[in-house]
């Protein structure tokens, strides 16, 4: 089986303090899986983050970490949260398996290994995985665009903005709104300006291609980006970025007064999110900057 093909079928974190164990659980789920190992509990926490596997392998017992703090910390890391763990362990009492489902286990896993039982549980629970990923997917995307909704860019907002209360590092926000779109609608109908929305939302992706960047339809014809660690020069970069790409659509618009295309105004704020200030903050020093791009003249960025 390729490489792949392995990592369709699901990436596996094994975390064990015996090297025989996770030789054993190689050799079984190798051929079928994308396998990454860890010794202690510190090494998965970060290839946990790092690698985000679909599914963890995690014995109870271990020096340092043991398994039900490495899964306490998952459970309270939102990077991780969702990732499902089994608890791999000799401990076979009931308390042990009740512990292990109360700290965030889904299921538990006796050693000595029954192989079948352990690639038949591994399959059921890397199946859920797919499914919640889908379930999550479609309640985080807009239906019309594909990218992310507003609340998913929330959800994101939320987690950017306290990792970089943490690291101390410049967050920046840039709101988007289409010039004139409800006389674009009037002119056009709304199955056109649905596909104007599409056209648009495609152009805007390429703008900001880093992985911990996000496009969302903020609302109606908004759409907002969010760029971790960007400082304001970076910001209204992606901002001439974005007029560039929407301009090059050369979408008609008859009835814009500002061109005989479709254009967009765009508002970029930056902030060094600190204790005491407010995620709202930033949110509306962006929308400020987009009401003075509209009301000097549309077509163009303003940025604080």
């Amino acid at each position: 089986m390729s490489w792949d093909d392995q990592a369709r079928n699901g990436r596996i974190l094994i975390v064990d303090d015996a090297t025989e164990n996770i030789q054993m659980l190689s050799h079984v789920l190798g051929e079928e899986h994308e396998l990454l190992f860890a010794l202690n509990g510190e090494k998965a926490l970060q290839l946990a983050h790092d690698q985000q596997p679909d599914l963890i392998l995690l014995d109870a017992v271990m020096p340092g970490l043991d398994g039900y703090e490495v899964c306490a910390a998952l459970r309270a890391s939102p990077g991780a949260q969702d990732i499902p763990i089994i608890f791999v362990t000799a401990l076979t009492t009931p308390e042990h398996e009740t512990r292990a489902l109360e700290a965030g286990a889904v299921d538990f896993i006796t050693k000595p290994f029954n192989m079948a039982v352990v690639k038949a549980r591994v399959r059921t629970h890397l199946t859920l995985k797919r499914q919640s990923d889908a379930m999550r997917e479609l309640t985080l995307t807009d239906a019309l665009t594909g990218i992310a909704n507003r609340r998913s860019f929330n959800d994101a907002f939320d987690n950017e903005w306290r990792r970089c209360v943490r690291s101390g590092t410049p967050l920046s926000v840039i709101m988007i709104d289409i010039d004139h779109f409800k006389n674009y609608n009037d002119a056009y109908g709304h199955q056109a300006g649905d596909h104007c929305l599409q056209q648009v939302a495609n152009a805007m992706r390429h703008c900001a291609g880093r992985p911990p960047d996000m496009l969302a339809r903020y609302g109606g014809e908004e759409f907002v980006v969010l760029l971790p660690n960007v400082e304001a020069s970076g910001a209204e970069t992606v901002a001439q970025r974005i007029l560039l790409e929407v301009r090059r659509l050369a979408i008609p618009h008859r009835m814009s007064t500002v061109s005989d295309i479709v254009t967009v105004s765009i508002g970029a704020a930056t902030l060094a999110p600190g204790d005491g200030l407010s995620p709202e903050i930033l949110i509306r020093a962006a929308d400020r900057e987009l009401y003075e791009a509209k009301e000097s003249g549309r077509d163009r960025y303003s940025a604080a």
